[in-house]
């Protein structure tokens, strides 16, 4: 009996993806980092390859493509429309003086991006924005610390036999450019950057772009004009107790930490005032801010909803303050607010940084 293994050999997702990156680099061949085994084999990296391209235009840099969030082989997922997370990444990197070869840490900066998508499920989008928790590359000082994500803006999504692939660029960002972009729009950002980040290439060596007068004037504008597509966001420390005093109102008391105080202050103006919702998410309990036109709370089961109006979403943000103490907002008497100081730590635990 003869059996017929020649499928197995196919891969019509990665040969897609050589065909259209052969398109804006005719008669070159990249420098391409494959994998001892195959991820889909018990492999330790989940992307199968990455190809690396050196540009000269519009400034030096690599262009570093990935293979391996889309199907590449055959078809598995139950989407017939998207192949596998339905996108690849790319990240275009500044030459450094004299570099002659690709970074490595750059290939293992975007496995490091995979192994976070492969384990959770979390899939990346344009217009999406993702914190490094720390310097993207240790090789040298930098203030790039934050990603944003936005369609590369030379390869245009393609159609292959396992679905749609997006090609995503990863756009280094610093910390202040980060917070930005959680109250503004990411993409929106992206763009008011382009003219000062040619084809938005990450250079290491580069200070915010919000240090120039000009674009900060732009990104305020943008802000104040469109309000904040954040609509929620994660903390370590929520808590809500309901405090009964002697001779007095009862209370419910609201716990956060002086980080995401800060990030509450910042958001809930360009938020409510929107008629947009916001979302507080901690280990155990759940604090949604609802746009109102009567204030009002509902405590639930691990669950705190606001009803509030713009103006008392602008005044509680004024009463706040990232530090540590407690306040209180005049609409909201029956709430009180507990900051406790953030305390930074490094991966062996060390505190290196107190916040409030």
């Amino acid at each position: 009996m003869n059996i017929d293994n020649s499928d197995d050999d196919r891969s019509p997702g990665w040969d897609a993806i050589t065909q259209c990156l052969e398109r804006i680099y005719p008669d070159r061949q990249p420098k391409h980092y494959g994998t001892l085994i195959s991820h889909r084999l018990g492999g330790p990296d989940p992307l199968d390859g990455v190809s690396v391209w050196r540009c000269v235009e519009p400034v030096p840099h690599w262009h570093f493509v990935t293979y391996g969030f889309s199907e590449l082989y055959a078809k598995e997922s139950e989407d017939p429309a998207t192949s596998g997370y339905g996108f690849e990444l790319t990240f275009r990197l500044a030459i450094e003086a004299g570099e002659a070869e690709p970074p490595v840490w750059a290939i293992n900066f975007l496995q490091n991006i995979a192994r976070y998508v492969f384990k959770t499920g979390n899939v990346f989008e344009d217009g999406h924005w993702m914190t490094a928790n720390g310097p993207i590359s240790l090789v040298r000082p930098t203030l790039i610390c934050s990603m944003g994500f936005v369609c590369d803006p030379e390869l245009p999504a393609i159609d292959t036999e396992n679905g749609r692939v997006t090609f995503l660029q990863v756009v280094g960002l610093t910390a202040d450019e980060e917070l930005a972009a959680k109250r503004w729009q990411t993409r929106k950002l992206l763009h008011a950057f382009l003219p000062h980040m040619p084809l938005w290439v990450t250079d290491l060596g580069r200070q915010s772009l919000l240090d120039d007068p000009a674009v900060l004037a732009q990104v305020e504008q943008g802000t104040n004009a469109d309000g904040s597509s954040s609509g929620y966001f994660y903390t370590d420390v929520l808590a809500v107790t309901v405090k009964k005093r002697l001779l007095l109102k009862t209370v419910t008391e609201i716990t956060i930490g002086a980080r995401q105080a800060d990030e509450l202050i910042r958001l809930l103006p360009l938020r409510l005032p929107f008629e947009r919702p916001l979302l507080m998410i901690g280990p155990d309990w759940r604090l949604e801010f609802l746009p109102a036109e009567q204030d009002s709370f509902v405590l639930g089961d691990q669950a705190l909803t606001l009803h509030i109006t713009a103006a008392t979403a602008l005044s509680l943000a004024a009463s706040l303050d990232a530090k540590e103490g407690v306040y209180k907002s005049a609409p909201l008497q029956a709430l009180q607010w507990r900051v406790e100081k953030t305390l930074i730590k490094d991966p062996q635990g060390n505190v290196i940084e107190v916040i409030g």
